[in-house]
């Protein structure tokens, strides 16, 4: 079986260099890290709810999460300096391209009333940022066990010139974009 790294090296890269006119393999725009970042919001006093996010997200990730602690304190929203207020994960190599794999093939056509990507999730740099609703359309989550269903982001950070560039990369590896 094809690593999705290789399928990378192999079918995308060249498909870019065809596409965008670019002789050097360095000169493509490439994915550098996926975060995939959740806020405990109205939760945080439940200290069991952590603990499942934090199992379901070291699931769908592959890594343990690590939590993110409040800078200040801030009186309506009842946080204090220090507090676990969510966590998150930073994917790389071929860990990344597995997620990868998983989101476009696995959880993005599981998702309800899918019909694309916007354009609009791009920032000008051309980083993704998708908001999933429910963890539960990822294979590793098993729907029957869980009882609280929470939503997170996952932001696919590239290094491309400008947005078309990181659109082309995208339309390439086989996002749905709209």
């Amino acid at each position: 079986m094809i690593s999705n790294y290789e399928n990378y090296k192999k079918k995308i890269i060249p498909t870019l260099q065809k596409e965008l006119g670019v002789k050097n393999i360095l000169a493509l725009p490439k994915i550098e890290k996926v975060v995939i970042n959740i806020g405990l919001g109205r939760t945080l006093k439940d200290e069991k709810f952590l603990d499942i996010v934090m199992r379901d997200i070291a699931l769908i990730a592959g890594q343990k999460p690590k939590t993110t602690l409040a800078k200040k304190s801030i009186a309506n929203f009842k946080t204090r300096k220090g507090m676990v207020i969510g966590a998150t994960v930073t994917l790389r190599g071929q860990r990344m391209y597995d997620f990868i794999s998983r989101l476009i093939n696995i959880a993005l056509p599981r998702t309800r009333d899918f019909r694309g990507i916007n354009v609009k999730s791009l920032d000008k740099n051309g980083n993704l940022t998708i908001g999933v609703k429910e963890h539960i359309i990822f294979p590793e989550i098993k729907g029957e066990e869980v009882r609280n269903i929470f939503g997170f982001e996952i932001t696919v950070v590239v290094k491309a010139k400008n947005k078309e560039e990181a659109i082309a990369l995208y339309k390439a590896i086989g996002f749905p974009i709209k």
